[in-house]
């Protein structure tokens, strides 16, 4: 029991779609609690992002690489779901009113 058989090949995990289940649930999430999920999950990444650039992080993974653009990029996300979020609940008014 446990044991491979070295007949059958290599020993290499399979490809592993996690990251496509992960952002079809983030955007599960985002369907269903509009704007104010937008919200929490930008101000998430401020926060992460703010904490990881006071720590010495000056050059991110994200395609806008500086720190500082993401930052920015991730306020400017952030200003437009809370401006959205009055929008959003008139629309639900409307839509069961």
């Amino acid at each position: 029991m446990n044991q491979r058989d070295a007949g059958v090949g290599p020993a290499e995990p399979g490809f592993d779609p996690l990251r496509l289940c992960v952002h079809t649930t983030v955007a599960l999430i985002v369907c269903v609690f509009g704007p104010a999920a937008l919200l929490g999950f930008a101000l998430v990444a401020i926060a992460g992002y703010a904490r990881a650039r006071r720590a010495g992080l000056v050059r991110s993974k994200c395609k806008l690489g500086d720190t500082r653009l993401v930052i920015g990029y991730l306020t400017v996300v952030a200003l437009l779901a809370a401006a959205a979020i009055p929008l959003w609940v008139l629309m639900w008014i409307r839509v069961f009113g």
